[in-house]
């Protein structure tokens, strides 16, 4: 689409002069140039939205700082420069304070200046209409609707749960297993609030080590500590006005829990080297695959803090429970792998669909996504079949059902090879097996 004219009003009852600025701008084509002598003329235009106003200061009907409140009352988007014949500072700081772009004093050089003034105006609008565009995309992009795929009921309580979010500002923890869309949650919650226009800033707590965390959350000043070479805001800064997203909350560090809990509660930080509050405001959103519940028990997470930050809680269910969802993600991946690497649509077949509606799939959403794109990447047809599907229970658990074994036995090697998998955490492999961690122990002295 070819971009629409940059409109520009010329104002001066000089004759000579409106002359002078006309040919001057008129030198790009790209300038749709219309001229005025009057004030009055020009408040009668308005209406065809010019993008910038030229405006004499001294007109004989209406003085500059009057024609230029009458303008940005009437359009805040149009830019004005003032053109003088002298120099008055007062002047100058006066109609800058009430929205001028720029004050040129009539001079031999006003061709250069006012032509450069321009192109930096034009520059400016044509950088804010993309700004605008790309916020656009992204408030489409993250309609939950779109991005967070499934007819499963749980997901219709999701979608319920995503719109009350919406509506007002409360905080929100997202729960849920390890690769269920906490942060595509988190992203569709910001881009359909009201703090849409404003930044999405995302810190992965556990990605971060404790000593570096604080000046990451709040910034510090130049020589706060060594190596302190300039000033840096931090997170909760970046986030101001818009939302913050706490991810792998239950990583926090206890020390620093206290902070985050007063930064909370008085809507303000404090840079590390400073003594100087800044007031901040922006919405949290907290995500965790643990049970924070249980954290606080175990006293390495502070009530106060948990209670601050539940909010409305969002508990993301496993894709096992989430019935033909499977298959829709399936397809949703699929085609989207297609469309980024240009290769041919394909479709699954009856074996690769009954294949993975079988699969548990441990690593949820994230998991079906890589197990996807690497069965596109497999087949070598349009379609695709149980064969292209390879998943991680096949290659950790081989043949286990080609022996003949006692029931206890099949329970045994299933134990051992849980055990070999999450490192012999004995509570993670419980909660897999959905067993209690003494029954893990039990089974454990069968098998030595």
């Amino acid at each position: 689409m070819d971009e629409k004219p940059f409109r520009i009003f010329v104002v001066e009852d000089d004759e000579w002069y409106n002359r002078l600025l006309v040919h001057n701008l008129s030198l790009n084509p790209d300038y749709d140039i219309e001229s005025f002598t009057t004030g009055k003329e020009c408040l009668d235009n308005l209406h065809k939205a010019p993008d910038l106003i030229t405006l004499d200061y001294r007109l004989p009907d209406i003085k500059g700082l009057e024609m230029l409140k009458k303008i940005k009352a009437e359009n805040e988007d149009i830019q004005v420069i003032l053109i003088s014949e002298q120099s008055e500072i007062e002047v100058v700081v006066e109609l800058l304070k009430f929205g001028a772009y720029d004050y040129i004093v009539k001079s031999n050089d006003i061709r250069e200046r006012l032509l450069n003034t321009v192109q930096n105006i034009r520059k400016g609008e044509r950088l804010k209409r993309e700004v605008i565009s790309l916020r656009s995309e992204v408030k489409k992009k993250y309609s939950y609707q779109n991005t967070i795929v499934g007819n499963s009921a749980a997901i219709q309580e999701i979608y319920s749960s995503i719109e009350k979010a919406t509506r007002t500002g409360i905080s929100v923890t997202i729960t849920g297993e390890t690769g269920t869309g906490k942060e595509l949650v988190a992203k569709a919650i910001h881009y359909n609030s009201s703090r849409s226009d404003k930044p999405l800033v995302a810190v992965n707590v556990a990605a971060i080590p404790h000593d570096l965390l604080e000046s990451e959350l709040f910034g510090f000043e130049k020589g706060a500590f060594t190596g302190a070479n300039y000033r840096r805001i931090g997170r909760f800064e970046e986030a101001h006005g818009g939302t913050l997203f706490l991810d792998e909350i239950a990583e926090l560090d206890i020390a620093l829990q206290a902070k985050l809990l007063r930064a909370l509660q008085e809507k303000e930080i404090v840079r590390i080297g400073s003594n100087k509050p800044v007031k901040t405001d922006c919405r949290i959103i907290v995500a965790t695959h643990q049970n924070l519940q249980e954290l606080v028990l175990k006293k390495t997470f502070r009530q106060d803090l948990y209670y601050r930050l539940y909010g409305l809680h969002i508990e993301l269910p496993p894709l096992r429970n989430r019935g033909n969802d499977v298959i829709l993600l399936a397809k949703h991946f699929m085609n989207g792998f297609c469309e980024e690497n240009g290769i041919p649509a394909k479709t699954l077949s009856k074996s690769a669909v009954d294949k993975l509606l079988a699969y548990s799939f441990p690593g949820n959403i994230r998991e079906l996504k890589s197990v996807m794109e690497l069965a596109i990447t497999l087949a070598e047809n349009d379609e695709i079949t149980n064969e292209h599907i390879v998943l991680e229970n096949e290659a950790l658990m081989p043949d286990i059902t080609d022996q003949e074994m006692t029931l206890k036995e099949y329970n045994l090697r299933i134990l051992k090879k849980y055990l070999e998998k999450y490192n012999n955490n004995t509570s993670l492999v419980a909660e897999k097996l959905g067993i209690g961690v003494a029954t893990v122990y039990r089974m454990m002295k069968k098998t030595k």
